[in-house]
Parts: structure tokens; sequence; C-alpha cells
């Protein structure tokens, strides 16, 4: 079986020379998981842009109409941390639709994901934090909506809360929000998740995997039909957002206990991004790397090359 793995790239985010927001970490992850993983052009996908409709499942009309017409205040884009331009509405239109492209990838085959998406700061009538549009909540209300699935499970295990996810989404008797994050981070205010831990900064390998082995018991009894992993890599100890002191080999065995649990479980599950801002940023974009790399081992997945050379 052959990946197929959605990324959003394919359009330009044009920001300020002086921004401090790593774009190039897409592109750069993509390149490095095509070469590390030997991949082909064929094994990748553009993420197709979410409609206004399927927007409108969780967001405000007025904000969604602002976002598109580029009608947003001053105010507003602040609050992003993006100047709106139409390449950034382009791009958090593929965002949105890649991850749920994955989803039913990921119904098809058990795992789907996207070099992109993860952003869990976006709530119903504004963005925040670098998010713009919440690609989760869309997912799950489209996936419903569709006749696809009930119950969906966030694991979400960006060193940020998902203040978005929690919003939008924990009032569903259907969904269970689960965040894992730095009690002393970004956002100030943390809305409840169904399940929330926060961990003081300089929280380790070994305190992180703890709590997410306990956590995904409470997972498991919540008993979804699909996982929506947001596999944010800013715990790392390089990470210059993060404020916790995992190591790669850390982060590893925490997308290992993930994986192989939704494996066990018999549970389809969709991989995106999520944070990551290493300096180096190729401490970012190895740690990214390394999520598919599990992913592809414990999926027994191969890539085009890989089949041709078998037949």
């Amino acid at each position: 079986m052959r990946p197929n793995l959605f990324y959003a790239d394919y359009i330009e985010l044009p920001l300020p020379k002086e921004h401090s927001f790593p774009a190039d970490k897409y592109r750069l992850t993509r390149e490095k998981i095509k070469k590390d993983l030997s991949l082909t052009d064929e094994d990748f996908s553009p993420s197709p842009l979410a409609s206004r409709e399927d927007l409108l499942l969780v967001h405000d009309t007025e904000y969604v109409d602002a976002v598109i017409n580029g009608s947003l205040d001053a105010s507003a884009q602040r609050r992003i941390g993006f100047p709106w331009s139409p390449g950034l509405v382009r791009r958090c239109l593929a965002s949105t639709g890649g991850t749920y492209h994955a989803a039913l990838d990921a119904l098809k085959n058990g795992y789907g994901a996207q070099l992109a998406g993860g952003t869990h700061h976006a709530h119903y009538d504004f963005g925040a934090g670098y998010c713009v549009f919440n690609d989760f909540a869309v997912t799950v209300a489209k996936l419903r909506k569709e006749g696809f699935v009930k119950k969906a499970a966030i694991i979400d295990l960006d060193v940020h809360h998902g203040d978005g996810n929690a919003s939008l989404m924990s009032s569903d008797p259907d969904t269970f929000v689960f965040s894992m994050h730095g009690a002393k981070n970004y956002p100030s205010r943390k809305p409840s998740s169904d399940l929330d831990i926060a961990l003081e900064n300089g929280a380790e390998d070994r305190e992180f995997c703890k709590q997410l082995e306990k956590a995904l018991r409470r997972v498991a009894g919540f008993k979804p039909e699909i996982i929506l992993y947001q596999a944010g890599v800013d715990a790392l100890h390089e990470d210059t957002l993060g404020y916790l002191s995992l190591t790669h080999q850390g982060l590893q065995a925490r997308d290992r206990l993930v994986f192989e649990f939704a494996i066990s479980s018999n549970i389809p599950i969709v991989h995106v991004l999520g944070g990551g801002y290493g300096n180096p940023l190729s401490a970012t974009i190895q740690a990214y790397t390394n999520t598919f790399q599990i992913a592809f081992e414990l999926y027994g997945f191969c890539s085009t090359k890989k089949a041709r050379n078998n037949k």
C-alpha cells in the first residue's frame, strides 16, 4: 500500500521578511520526507480547498466572509498573527480541506496525513495564534454531516493548549477533546477540554509519556470511530516557543504510543503537523520527519518507488 500525503505549501503564504513565523518549514519537511522515506511525487497530493459552506459548519458567517473578502480589521489580523492576503485565504482553505481529505484516507486505510493543519487556536468567530479556521472542527462536522462517523476524538499534543478545539467541540457529547500542553504557555486563557493535562516548564520525556499513557486509556473508554492527532513538535527542547524539554527520542516514543494505540484499538487516525519553531529550524524538520517514519513503520506503508521495485 502506498501513502497519500496531502500538502498545502503549493500555495504561497506571503509574509513580510521580518515575520517570525517559519513558513518554509512545510516545504522543507515535504522535501525531507520525500528524501528520507524514498517517496516520489506520486506519494503527495495538493490539499483541496475547503468551501465556504464547509467553514460555516463551525464558524460564524461574518467572520468567514471577512476572512474570504479581506475585510478583517487590523486588530483581528494581529490576533491571528498574519497580515491578510489572497494567498493567506487560499492557504488556510487548503489546510482545512486537506485535513478532511486525509480523514477520508484514514477511514479507508487506517491512516491519513497532511503536512499542514492542526489549527487549534481558531474559534467560532475569530482566529488566533497563527490559526484562521479550525481544520479539526470542520473535519469532524463534515464527516458527521456526510454520515461517515459519529464519535470522534482529538489527541492534541502540541505544546500550546488547544483552546479553539475546546471552545468549539468540548460541549459536544460525541467528541472527546484531549490536550496535553505547557501549563505556563500560550494561550493565557485555557477553556476546559474533556481532558486537559498541563505540564510544568522543563518537563522531560518520561513525564510526558507517562501522562500520555494514562490519557490514552481515557480516550479508549470513549470508543471513538476516528482520531484526529495534532502531532505538534514544539515540546522539543530546541523549540523557541515550547518551554518543555523533550528530546527527539521522547517525541518518537510519544508518536509510537499514539499510533500503536490507534492500531491496537482499530481506530482510523488522521495525523497533521501542528506547531514547531525550533532553533535551529532543522530540529523541527527532523522531528516532523520522525513522526512520519514511525507511522510508516507501524502501518507498513511502502513508497511508490519501493512498490515498483517489488513487482
